[in-house]
């Protein structure tokens, strides 16, 4: 298997990893279990095996990572900072969907298409072209039809649609993070201390609820399910795969999370997708080509 094809592949698996992920919360949740538990367990899993696997791997690095000890461990308190933002995405979105369906959580959530876009202008101080507002345009527009807003039969809670704006945003944060921070550490190194951010939050955010909701069945048996389609594998394949193909392209597979939740949550949720939202979901997917292509193809 070439380089390519093996950069679209993990960022294919990635991107699967975190769809079927607020499908099973919600599955999780329709079973009595509380959602401060549940992503508890699913950070405490994350951090757990991180700081195993970063271990047992780095022990043949030692010596060298002693002589950037001081780069490093700015690096890594960064990392941490900006972790911040993963927890802070997964306790928004596990909310949302509280109030709202798994299909249109996942569409809330995506709207960091355009929120990228203008993160990037004033952060990274980059041009907005024709091609990316119009791609962010074109986002919003197909996100009125996948959220069901046009649907007149449809209720959507405003609580739901403010939690999953908040988890976009916090998205946001997070893929600016992994694409601009640490760099220089291994893959491992930057998703362990992004993890470490992520569960500093999560046990401030839920607090009080965890001690209610978290038990050592729930560890077992949801956080390790959780903790490694949510926490563990797509930052690693994320991190692994961008390299290999670059951004814009990697960005367009990434957007396969969409078609992934959805489908998930109509085969086990048995949540009804109609023939709007697969409209929507079909024009955000062309925004996310429009707004990245041209940056491949440079």
């Amino acid at each position: 298997m070439n380089t390519h094809l093996k950069g679209v592949l993990y960022i294919a698996l990635g991107a699967s990893s975190y769809g079927v992920l607020a499908t099973f919360v919600k599955y999780a949740n329709n079973q009595g279990l509380g959602t401060g538990g549940l992503a508890f367990a699913q950070y405490l899993f994350g951090v757990l095996l991180l700081s195993m696997l970063t271990f047992l791997f780095s022990k043949r690095n030692r010596t060298t990572e002693a002589d950037s000890a001081g780069r490093n461990k700015k690096a890594k308190l960064k990392l941490i900072l900006f972790g911040s933002f993963l927890g802070l995405t997964s306790s928004f979105y596990y909310l949302s969907i509280q109030y709202v369906p798994v299909s249109v959580g996942i569409i809330l959530l995506m709207q960091t298409i355009w929120m990228g876009v203008v993160l990037d202008y004033f952060m990274a101080r980059e041009l907005i072209n024709k091609e990316k507002v119009i791609g962010a345009l074109v986002a919003i527009v197909g996100t009125l039809l996948a959220a069901k807003v046009f649907e007149s039969n449809v209720e959507l809670h405003l609580k739901g649609i403010g939690y999953g704006l908040l988890a976009a945003l916090s998205f946001t944060g997070v893929m600016f993070s992994t694409s601009r921070v640490g760099l220089q550490l291994p893959i491992l190194v930057r998703t362990q201390y992004l993890v470490y951010g992520g569960f500093l939050v999560i046990v401030l955010f839920w607090n009080f609820q965890i001690l209610q909701e978290f038990n050592w069945n729930v560890f077992i048996k949801w956080g390790s399910f959780l903790g490694l389609f949510g926490t563990i594998l797509p930052p690693l394949l994320f991190n692994k795969g961008f390299p290999k193909i670059g951004t814009g392209l990697g960005s367009i597979i990434a957007a396969l999370e969409i078609p992934v939740s959805v489908l998930s949550a109509y085969w086990i949720l048995n949540e009804q997708i109609s023939s709007l939202q697969w409209i929507g979901i079909a024009i955000i997917l062309f925004a996310v080509v429009l707004i990245n292509f041209k940056k491949e193809s440079e």
